[in-house]
């Protein structure tokens, strides 16, 4: 299953950037938070920024294994903690420094994504954000259940083709 998945995801990131010079974007919601409520708030009423749980360390260890070799040069993520753990054992596999955009900044998220022409990029992002993120791209509606961590969503803006596996 894993070289399957790791073949799908290098298939469809090479073969379209040699027929058309297309990047990909490859996104996925963060891995398992620790706490088991997505509405907890801090005493101040701040919204909480839980580090993974145990699964979702796993989650994020997986999904290093399954990208390593997909070709991504550009890595991006939110300012949670959540996220950013999601990317850090993929960004020390390939020794990138994910780029933090602020989770309510979709529209600098995409111009980020957007200087980033004919390359692969990850994104780390919230159930709300990812499918925020691939329609401004040009992608169709998608959607992230509240329990659901196991979306990689690979899609190529020039074909507006999305593919979503679950890992």
């Amino acid at each position: 299953m894993k070289t399957l998945a790791a073949a799908t995801v290098l298939a469809m990131t090479l073969i379209p950037a040699i027929a058309s010079a297309q990047k990909v974007v490859i996104l996925t919601r963060h891995a398992e938070r620790a706490d088991s409520q997505a509405t907890m708030t801090t005493m101040t009423g701040a919204p909480a920024d839980p580090e993974l749980s145990d699964a979702g360390k796993a989650r994020a260890q997986k999904l290093a294994t399954m990208l390593v070799d997909a070709g991504i040069t550009a890595m991006f993520t939110t300012e949670f903690i959540r996220t950013k753990n999601t990317a850090a054992p993929l960004a020390a596999r390939l020794n990138l420094t994910p780029d933090v955009v602020t989770a309510a900044q979709t529209a600098a998220m995409i111009d980020k994504i957007k200087t980033h022409a004919n390359e692969t990029v990850f994104v780390v992002g919230h159930s709300n954000t990812v499918p925020a993120i691939i329609k401004a791209l040009g992608g169709p509606d998608v959607t992230i259940g509240d329990a659901e961590y196991d979306n990689l969503f690979i899609y190529v803006p020039a074909t507006k083709t999305l593919t979503r596996i679950r890992y």
